[in-house]
């Protein structure tokens, strides 16, 4: 309706423009006062406040502001309750992206359906990022579907109305960062996991497939939502989320660091920086960080930091499948992934959760066009009966799979033990085949105490001292085992001093950045995972 304005006599929208001005207003009120009080005491911000935080200053375009439900009496507006969830385009390092995030403080967040969904699988935020191809984050604090729509609506809806068809298609072509923020549960819950790289923040998140009271009615079983999916079960245990933050504060933080690393999409390149760090800086600390005698361990990540641009490391998934270390970091300001072995846990020999960490990590660089460094130090598959009973042979299957079928470049650095399948998934089967040593490295297909025992048994046992002839053939073997004598076969490429690792790891990186920008676009993996 229009309105005629008392000093020019002519008609404008005053009226309405205020309208919109108190609907957007009443948005920005979300659940209240009292519920944003309520919130607040929780130790949790706003999604609003989230989005502020998270964003550069001013680059949040909101979209779908006025959706909610309208409260009116006698035709005129009293008030709105706005859909609990908040999206739109924003900036984060002067890049665009897509964020969106539930409204705890209305409804705990529980999803809300109008003629389109804002948020969500399938909803408008995660269209945003696939048909601009722009990075999507995901704010989760929410519990997703609730038994009382089905009251409201008059009957239940089929699962997969709303399916994760957008959300599946994102995962192969533009970043999904993941935060959870509170209670995850349902569909929000499978959005975290249908992301490249999730976080939690301490004492205040959690994830599950479901909740402690249909647990308790399912199952009979009384636990706490921290018993069930705080950090130590969801991150520590299972792996469903990557990264934990000690307040949402850092959760940001991570969220733009880890961005940093990213292109915007699988068409681009990963950012690179200028180099600010020396190609040929040689750290003397390499020639003697790794012991002697073969059954001591050393710290990996410290050698890591040694052969990297100082300060780049940004480790992923740290307190999970320890026995491996993945990384992304920078060589000469370029990005690459770290693929170690960590010598301190089982000897870095691969159990079931590396295994499927390793996995997960190969296919995210793969994806986004970042070159793998694999600094190898691998006895091979983690054996004995619980290893079996884990699943640990088909885990690592797995990660031989998927490096085989990569096709971003790759470098193999064997810092010391390469042996069997395990060493196989360190190595570029589509490229070069760039295979580095230091002259600590030993390979072949087992370790040669087991492999002695093994090969040798008969003889071993017939001996006068079988222990005094085991350490015989033990000794035999050793002899050969020189990465020299396999060096003048060019069965590796180079034995190098460890301090030249990092000016002859950059040459490499920096040259395949031509064979990177003519790859661009979808990687197509075809077959099925063993």
């Amino acid at each position: 309706m229009s309105h005629q304005n008392e000093i020019t006599g002519t008609l404008d929208w005053s009226q309405e423009l205020e309208e919109l001005a108190q609907r957007a207003a009443y948005a920005t009120q979300m659940g209240g006062a009292a519920a944003v009080e309520r919130h607040h005491a929780a130790g949790r911000l706003t999604v609003r406040e989230r989005i502020g935080n998270l964003t550069d200053a001013d680059s949040f375009q909101e979209v779908g502001k006025l959706t909610g439900q309208g409260h009116y009496e006698q035709g005129v507006l009293t008030g709105v309750t706005p859909a609990p969830y908040v999206m739109g385009l924003a900036a984060i390092d002067g890049r665009s992206v897509a964020v969106g995030g539930e409204d705890f403080t209305i409804r705990g967040g529980s999803s809300w359906s109008g003629d389109r969904k804002k948020g969500g699988q399938g909803g408008f935020v995660e269209e945003l990022a696939l048909q601009y191809r722009i990075p999507l984050v995901n704010l989760i604090d929410g519990a997703g579907g609730s038994v009382t729509s089905q009251k409201k609506r008059g009957h239940t809806v089929f699962p997969g109305v709303y399916g994760f068809e957008t959300s599946v298609a994102l995962m192969g072509t533009v970043p999904v960062v993941s935060a959870v923020l509170g209670t995850a549960a349902g569909g929000p819950a499978g959005r975290a996991i249908l992301s490249h790289w999730s976080v939690m923040v301490q004492n205040t998140s959690h994830i599950f497939a479901a909740g402690p009271p249909v647990v308790e009615r399912s199952l009979g079983q009384k636990i706490t939502k921290e018993e069930l999916g705080g950090p130590k079960t969801a991150v520590d245990q299972a792996g469903l989320v990557d990264n934990v933050a000690i307040d949402e504060a850092q959760c940001f933080e991570m969220i733009r660091r880890y961005l940093s690393y990213m292109p915007s999409n699988v068409w681009e390149l990963p950012p690179m920086l200028a180099g600010t760090d020396p190609i040929g800086r040689r750290e003397e600390e390499l020639a003697s960080i790794v012991p002697r005698d073969r059954r001591k361990p050393y710290n990996m990540r410290k050698l890591i930091g040694l052969i990297v641009d100082t300060g780049s490391v940004f480790e992923i998934q740290p307190s999970f499948g320890k026995a491996v270390i993945t990384s992304l970091a920078r060589l000469n300001g370029k990005v690459v992934g770290i693929v170690a072995n960590n010598p301190m846990v089982y000897g870095g020999a691969m159990d079931m959760k590396a295994a499927r960490k390793q996995t997960h990590f190969i296919e995210l660089c793969d994806t986004f066009h970042i070159p793998l460094i694999f600094l190898v130090d691998v006895p091979g598959f983690m054996v004995g009966k619980d290893a079996e009973m884990a699943g640990t042979l088909r885990e690592g299957m797995r990660s031989v799979y998927v490096s085989l079928q990569a096709t971003v470049p790759m470098v193999t650095v064997v810092i010391r033990k390469c042996y069997g399948m395990a060493g196989m998934a360190t190595t570029d089967k589509n490229g070069i085949g760039l295979k580095l040593a230091w002259p600590s490295a030993e390979w072949g297909s087992l370790p040669i105490e087991g492999g002695v025992a093994a090969a040798f048994r008969r003889e071993i046992a017939e001996a006068a001292d079988p222990k005094m002839r085991e350490r015989e053939l033990e000794n035999e073997l050793r002899a050969l085992s020189s990465p020299m004598r396999t060096a003048e076969a060019f069965g590796v490429e180079d034995v190098i001093d460890p301090r030249d690792t990092r000016g002859y790891l950059c040459r490499f990186i920096d040259a395949a950045q031509l064979r990177l920008k003519t790859s661009l676009g979808p990687k197509l993996r075809g077959g099925v995972r063993p």
